[in-house]
């Protein structure tokens, strides 16, 4: 691919700069320098102040230089930046997939698309042309079904380097404390990210380990990520490690469940079966079900909250 002449590099520059610009918060040049190294645009910090200071005297973008390092954004009725290729319904998903997907992605991505996504919030604004796209966002809803919990407080700048060490494929250097209260500084290897309900998860191998763990990250106390890099392991599947109930916390135990359940409390399970190979007899006013499932703590929770609804509980196992 032949190499793209300078003029056409410095209005790309200028464009990703003028995309990242927001406008109901401050944005400062050393925050851009980083989101544009994300990128692959690789400028010092000297040039970027240079054309911030410059763009702000031709177009409508605020400086304000009443403290170090000066932060940057468009004026209120400024119109700002638009790209007419991002559609009113590319808008709608980005927006959704910004609501969704925070905690699913790395934090550098995150950054390097905050332009896109203010653009997409632009686009679906009260003055924009766009009012079912702007309506289905309060049309859909993913609902719980337990009682909602507020998510856990998780320290400054972990997700940050959790995540993007995840990414790449990075070291970390952890000090963790666990549900006991004991503190523990591990080295281990980043393997999936997981979220459960309100809490995010780790999954990791320890150095010198070969099995894998979860660690929440609300009880990740410091995060460092190393320089080094490793091979991810062929043998480890985040699927997989979900489907044996690592999450629920199981150890991948197998167990064939049959218990007798109230018809009220249990008709649920007509239509959301506990597996593919349930089967269910209907005994006087109880449904008697049978699943092949992985035995968890979590199954065990479920079945004491139907209390007294639930009874003759057998476990067979199927395989360890």
């Amino acid at each position: 691919m032949p190499k793209r002449p300078e003029a056409i590099e410095t209005v790309l520059f200028v464009v990703e700069l003028l995309r990242r610009i927001p406008r109901n918060r401050k944005v400062s040049a050393p925050q851009l320098h980083e989101q544009l190294r994300e990128l692959g645009i690789d400028r010092d910090l000297r040039t970027i102040q240079r054309q911030l200071d410059t763009l702000s005297e031709y177009f409508g973008i605020e400086r304000d230089d009443r403290n170090k390092p000066y932060g940057y954004r468009w004026k209120e009725h400024s119109k700002g930046l638009t790209i007419p290729m991002l559609s009113s319904q590319e808008s709608m998903l980005l927006t959704l997939a910004e609501q969704h997907l925070r905690n699913l992605l790395p934090a550098s991505l995150m950054k390097s698309m905050e332009g896109f996504f203010a653009q997409a919030r632009t686009n679906l604004g009260p003055l924009a042309n766009a009012k079912r796209e702007r309506e289905w966002l309060s049309k859909v809803r993913v609902v719980r079904e337990t009682q909602p919990l507020l998510p856990p407080k998780i320290n400054p700048g972990i997700f940050e380097t959790v995540s993007n060490a995840l990414y790449a494929n990075c070291w970390l250097k952890l000090k963790y404390q666990n549900a006991a209260g004991e503190i523990s500084e591990p080295e281990v290897m980043p393997l999936g990210l997981a979220q459960q309900g309100p809490r995010l998860y780790l999954v990791s191998r320890y150095k010198k380990f070969n099995n894998e763990r979860s660690l929440a990250l609300h009880r990740i106390l410091s995060a460092e990520a190393s320089t080094l890099t490793f091979e991810r392991p062929k043998d480890f599947n985040l699927q997989r490690f979900d489907n044996d109930g690592q999450f629920g916390f199981g150890e991948g135990k197998q167990i064939r469940l049959t218990f007798r359940i109230d018809q009220d409390a249990g008709q649920h399970l007509l239509e959301t079966p506990l597996s593919a190979d349930q089967t269910v007899k209907v005994i006087g006013d109880h449904y008697e079900v049978s699943a092949t499932v992985v035995d968890t703590a979590q199954l065990q929770w479920w079945l004491q909250g139907f209390g007294d609804n639930v009874s003759n509980i057998r476990r067979r196992t199927v395989r360890n």
